[in-house]
């Protein structure tokens, strides 16, 4: 396999000085990439009239609910951020010596919240003198992957009662907006996510042999990103079977048979960026004729005209249509193809819970209000999606996705991967594995 060039630009290593040394520790983004991103949120606080932004504690969701407070404050871990129009930012989280200089350099200001987040980030917004003033808040509203808001309870109750007079307005939409539109090195985070997770499929087409377990092909998957230095935090959906249509949540201990496909929702993690992937993979041979068929139209005619229509200034709502006409002119006038319909799957990539969230049945039809809400948003330049429309048979006996992380120009979009389309398939080889594996025994009495 051909991989892509060498990057141009390296993410830097945040240092330690001691002695005239420095001891390079964890990959970061730049302080002009910090101070590009801090310039974009305070413009749009000016626009909505904004004096702070609160980014509050959740790391559910892989970590999805948490991204505000990374992309501003580039710290990890469970935290809150306060990010004032104009003063210093703080940062909430437990052991703060942690976020120290060998972990990053963006926020000085780190405080220990002793798992109590609501009460320091009230603290820091009476300290600013902003009880009062009006505070936007990620969280009070739904969100791309949730619905009824992220923010806890308590974190709220505690916010409100150390600052009573000012008024909590929902931010969730202007983080997502800034978010959206991706800087030069975050880019190419998710370009280095995306040469992962080729690595990793690299390893499924490897061991995905018959009689091998599905954990075990799961599991070197795993350590080919974790190996190449791949955070954890990582979203890896899997299903296989004669004829899958929709992934799981994890491997079963099904050894493998020639024929099956696996359909795997493949993430890497760098500097907490997350590109992804959906590459089907047969264990030696396609099982039907008609996968096959349609992994060659979604290939070779259906995915390079998709990525025509996806460009800059394109609505979400203009996509989904244009893409379930364009499944319906690829259709066969006859034959068991005739009746073809197409779908699309899309969502932003970044760290984890980037806006859209399109989701729509064969068809068209949205299934996620997420998507409603954003059936009008068009896409900006330099946006960053993973593009995996499907194709269907008329009776959805049968289908094929694919898909890549893309970046939107104003001509299409442009693939950040350079494996090849269609369905892959594994090759013949012998592989060895550990034959006795942990299995849970009966309860003692």
């Amino acid at each position: 396999m051909t991989h892509a060039a060498e990057p141009t630009w390296q993410p830097p290593l945040a240092a330690t000085p001691g002695a005239g040394i420095e001891t390079q520790q964890y990959v970061t983004f730049s302080l002009a990439e910090r101070d590009r991103r801090w310039a974009a949120l305070r413009a749009l606080m000016d626009r909505d009239g904004l004096d702070a932004l609160v980014t509050p504690p959740n790391n559910s969701n892989a970590t999805d609910w948490q991204a505000d407070g990374r992309y501003i404050s580039g710290c990890v871990g469970l935290l809150g951020v306060v990010f004032p129009r104009d003063g210093e930012v703080m940062v909430t989280t437990h052991a703060a010596h942690r976020q120290g200089p060998t972990v990053q350099q963006w926020v000085g200001d780190m405080r220990e919240a002793n798992r109590a987040h609501g009460r320091r980030i009230g603290e820091r917004l009476v300290e600013l003198g902003l009880d009062g003033c009006r505070i936007g808040v990620t969280g009070l509203g739904p969100g791309t992957r949730s619905a009824e808001g992220t923010i806890l309870h308590g974190t709220y109750e505690a916010i409100r009662a150390a600052a009573p007079r000012a008024s909590l307005v929902d931010a969730t939409e202007l983080l997502q907006e800034v978010r959206e539109v991706k800087g030069r090195e975050e880019i190419e985070a998710l370009r280095l996510s995306v040469e992962l997770i080729e690595r990793a499929i690299e390893a499924m087409a490897h061991w995905a042999q018959p009689g091998v377990p599905e954990y075990v092909v799961w599991a070197e998957a795993m350590h080919a990103l974790f190996v190449r230095n791949s955070e954890l935090n990582v979203h890896f959906n899997w299903v296989a079977a004669q004829n899958p249509l929709d992934t799981q949540l994890r491997p079963t201990m099904r050894p493998l048979a020639p024929g099956d496909i696996i359909r795997t929702e493949i993430e890497a993690s760098v500097i907490g960026y997350r590109a992804q992937q959906y590459r089907p993979l047969a264990v030696h041979r396609c099982p039907h004729h008609l996968v096959g068929e349609l992994a060659r139209i979604h290939a070779e005619e259906f995915y390079p005209r998709v990525l025509e229509l996806l460009r800059a200034g394109v609505t979400v709502g203009d996509l989904v249509r244009r893409t379930v006409e364009l499944g319906a002119r690829l259709a066969p006038k006859t034959g068991p193809l005739a009746g073809m319909q197409a779908s699309m799957t899309l969502h932003g990539r970044g760290l984890g819970d980037d806006r859209p969230l399109t989701l729509t049945r064969s068809g068209g039809d949205s299934v996620y209000a997420g998507t409603d809400r954003h059936w009008d948003l068009p896409f900006p330049k330099d946006g960053v999606y993973v593009c995996k429309p499907a194709l269907f048979t008329v009776d959805g006996a049968f289908m094929f996705r694919w898909g890549d992380t893309v970046r939107t120009t104003p001509g299409g979009a442009v693939r950040m991967g350079s494996a090849p389309t269609g369905l892959l398939s594994s090759e013949p080889r012998e592989v060895r594995w550990p034959a006795t594996p942990l299995q849970p025994g009966p309860l003692a009495p």
